[in-house]
Order: structure tokens, then sequence, then C-alpha cells
């Protein structure tokens, strides 16, 4: 499953078979992988092994027979107390790591047009979780690397259109994890570049109702035959994904590489490498402490070590030897840079009252 999912991706990263063919094997390659290793855990000898596979339960059923309605009404008062640290713990995590998956999602390599929608999107989160919490199903949230992944199967690949050099900088990359390049830095002359983003909201709802058409009986037969290690090679293709667009992963990539062969436009050049070292140390002193509590009886609690990475950040890290564009380089926006509709409405009138005041002009010199 890792593997092929990785061929996929690298065949669709090559100048192999037409773009559409490559673009189908980006969008479809880790479905394609799925079914494909699967299937062959039952094709000849490999059907002898056995493997121990995806536990299902009845259709439309919730897991243990019991009740979909959790009885909360009928808790002695004491378990409220003893549940509220555990849901401040939660609420802990899902302000880090919805707000997280969405903020990478409109990453700032994504060209998104339309403004976001943070507060409003966790308002949702607050229902969603308050009527998880009736049936007694697991909270649902944003998630990480499934929320970049989904952005990037909705982005629309294209050359770029040279208008002059401040036309340039809008398509060169804000951030040092964009993996977009130009043309130019390219080196082929037909690369593409992300354009676009098909913004709407039928991909989610059509995820969703795929969800309860899982539910019913015979797709539950056929998600039970899934093998549970080509499970775990989705999970391990996700991760490694993940992971090459990682903040850290570029730093020590770029501290590797020789610097002769380092794109002039790379941000890090303008950057001290004692300092780049400097950073990649805090960001994994960070991570080594949130992986070793998770490895603890204290694991629920890494929320609130996450929490705890903020004051860390705004208080401490300036303190530290780093100059303001060397931060702003370090650890940038993530997001996009939104425009609002008013702002986007003003300058679209400004623009017009400018045209009309120009040809009104044009055809008053023009008369005279």
């Amino acid at each position: 499953m890792l593997v092929t999912s990785y061929l996929f991706q690298r065949l669709s990263q090559t100048t192999y078979f037409h773009r559409h063919v490559r673009r189908f094997f980006a969008d479809y390659g880790m479905p394609i992988s799925l079914i494909a290793t699967s299937g062959m855990a039952y094709w000849g000898q490999f059907n002898t092994a056995n493997p121990s596979t995806l536990p299902v339960g009845g259709s439309f059923q919730a897991a243990g027979g019991r009740e979909w309605l959790v009885r909360f009404w009928q808790l002695d008062g004491k378990w409220v107390g003893i549940a509220l640290p555990f849901g401040i713990i939660l609420w802990i995590l899902f302000f880090f790591d919805h707000n997280v998956s969405s903020l990478i999602a409109q990453g700032s390599q994504f060209p998104l047009r339309k403004p976001p929608g943070f507060h409003y999107d966790f308002f949702l989160l607050g229902i969603t979780t308050f009527i998880a919490g009736l049936i007694g199903v697991p909270a649902p949230n944003g998630l990480i690397p499934q929320a970049p992944i989904h952005t990037t199967s909705l982005v629309v690949m294209g050359h770029p259109v040279k208008r002059g050099e401040d036309e340039e900088q809008k398509i060169q990359p804000r951030t040092i994890d964009n993996k977009s390049t130009s043309r130019e830095d390219s080196g082929h002359e037909g690369s593409e570049v992300p354009v676009a983003v098909v913004e709407q909201r039928v991909s989610n709802l059509a995820q969703g109702a795929l969800c309860l058409v899982l539910l019913t009986g015979p797709f539950l037969h056929v998600l039970n035959l899934i093998p549970k290690g080509v499970l775990a090679g989705l999970f391990w293709y996700m991760g490694a994904d993940a992971l090459q667009g990682n903040g850290i992963t570029v730093k020590i990539m770029y501290l590797i590489q020789d610097r002769r062969l380092t794109p002039p436009s790379d941000p890090l050049r303008k950057v001290r490498k004692s300092r780049i070292i400097l950073f990649v140390a805090v960001q994994l002193v960070g991570f080594g402490i949130t992986f070793a509590i998770t490895q603890t009886v204290a694991a629920i609690g890494f929320p609130v070590v996450i929490l705890l990475m903020v004051p860390l950040r705004t208080i401490l890290v300036p303190r530290l030897p780093f100059s303001a564009a060397e931060l702003a380089i370090l650890d940038g926006p993530t997001a996009s840079p939104f425009v609002s509709n008013t702002s986007l409405a003003m300058q679209t009138l400004r623009t017009n009252t400018n045209m009309i005041r120009t040809q009104t002009m044009e055809s008053v010199g023009g008369s005279a």
C-alpha cells in the first residue's frame, strides 16, 4: 500500500504520460492502491496467510449492542465532575488540531479566493461535537494530513501568466513550505503550478453521504474484507506524505544539500545557517516533549503540552538571537492572504472608476 501509493504520487510529478493521466494518478492513486492491495490479499497463495481484517458491526447499529442515544440524564453528578477535566483537554485538542488543520488546508501554496470562516467553522464543530456526545460516537474534527490532502485534490494546475515582475511575485512561493515552483525555477518549460482551487461544498457533503452508505450491510461486508495491514500502509503513506512538506523536514534537507545547487529564490538563503540550526533544534525539542508524554500514562494530557508551545513561541523564541526578517522566513504565515468581500468590492469599484475617468478624459481630449 505504501509503495504503490508513493509510486502513483511520483508518476504524477514526472513528465511521463499526458497531464490528465498524471492528474488522475495524483487524485486517485491512493484509492486505487487501497483496492488493489486489498484484492491482492485474496489472490493465489496470499489468501493462505489469512490476514486480520477490519472489524465491523451491524448495519446502522451502535458498537457493543448499546442504544444510539446516551442516557446522560441517568448518570450521577460525580461522573460529570470526573468527565469535566477530560472535556477541557478535548477542547484544547480540538482548538489546536482543528484550527491547525484548517490553516494548513488553506496554506499559502493554495491560490484560494474565498475568505476564511474560522469562527463559524469552530461553532459548527461545537454543534457536531455536542451531537456526537449524545449518540456516543467519536467527535469529528479536521485532521492532518487528510484536510490538506483534500485541498490538494481540488487544485487546478496550469501555466502562470507572465505580466511583469509584480505579477511574477504573486506566483512565487511565499513560504519555505510551498512545494510549487515557477517555470523558470523548475527547469521544465511545460511545468505547471497551482493557479486555482475548486472551492465548493459538494465533495465534503458527498464524503459524509458515503459514510452513511458504508453503514449499510453490503458495504460493511466489503469493509470487513480490507486487511488491517492495508490500513496501516495507508496511514504510513499519509504520514510520509505530510513529512515531505513539513517545515522541519524542509529545513533539514536545506542544511544537508549542496548550497551551489540551491535555487537562488529559496528564502532560506537569506537566513544564517546557525539560526536555521537553532530554530530546528527548538522545533525538535518541542516535538520530543510532545512525543515523550504520549508514551506515558499521562498521554491523554498531550494537548496541554501543545498549548504551552504557544507562549514558548510568542515569548521565548523572539528573545533568542533571531532577527525579525529571519523569523518571518523560518516561521512565516501558514494560510494564504485573504481579501474580504468588502475590500474586494471597493477595489473593483475603484478600478472601474479609474477606467471610466480615463475613458472620459480621452474622449474629451479627442473631441478638443
